[in-house]
């Protein structure tokens, strides 16, 4: 699968490894922008008040399913129902947020993990499939929260896992009995 990840730091990044580990074929474009025709999917990982600056500098994203990995830290900015819906303005596709949930400075370890850590995610339904394959690909399992209509509460609860994680992260895991 062809993927651009906007953001080059610890989740993009990041990502980007975990990825291209996976098989992917996968090209970083930093906040200067650049070209996102060729892929198949596209991951949005830059603050959260730097989304329409970043994107407004891409060519290529009509129509691309997209993957919203921004945060509200420290504050929400703008005036859309949520940063998925801002990313959203710029594709006009589908999209997931996701990865936002998950602690990059642990994208290393993942793999190394006894049980796979779940990744929470929303998402519209035609980004769903790609985007549990993109989970999956980076070492987490996928536990969906709702639909995209849910992104403004999934982005709001970051702060709840901010509230429980010490300094270096956490990995989390849903399961349902028996299964751990």
């Amino acid at each position: 699968m062809k993927i651009v990840t906007i953001g080059r730091g610890t989740i993009g990044g990041g990502l980007a490894g975990l990825w291209r580990a996976a098989g992917h074929d996968v090209e970083e474009l930093g906040r200067d922008g650049g070209d996102a025709s060729d892929a198949d999917v596209v991951l949005v990982a830059v603050p959260g008040d730097q989304i329409s600056p970043a994107l407004s500098k891409l060519t290529g994203l009509e129509g691309k399913i997209a993957i919203d990995a921004t945060n509200i830290l420290p504050a929400r900015h703008g005036d859309f129902p949520s940063y998925a819906e801002e990313v959203k303005s710029f594709t006009g596709g589908p999209v997931a947020k996701s990865f936002n949930m998950n602690f990059g400075s642990l994208f290393g370890a993942v793999r190394e993990q006894r049980v796979r850590p779940s990744n929470w995610y929303v998402a519209d339904e035609a980004a769903r499939e790609i985007t549990e394959r993109l989970i999956r690909d980076a070492g987490y399992d996928p536990v969906r929260v709702g639909d995209l209509s849910r992104a403004r509460d999934f982005e709001n609860a970051v702060w709840l896992l901010m509230g429980v994680a010490p300094t270096g992260g956490v990995f989390y895991r849903f399961a349902v009995p028996g299964e751990l």
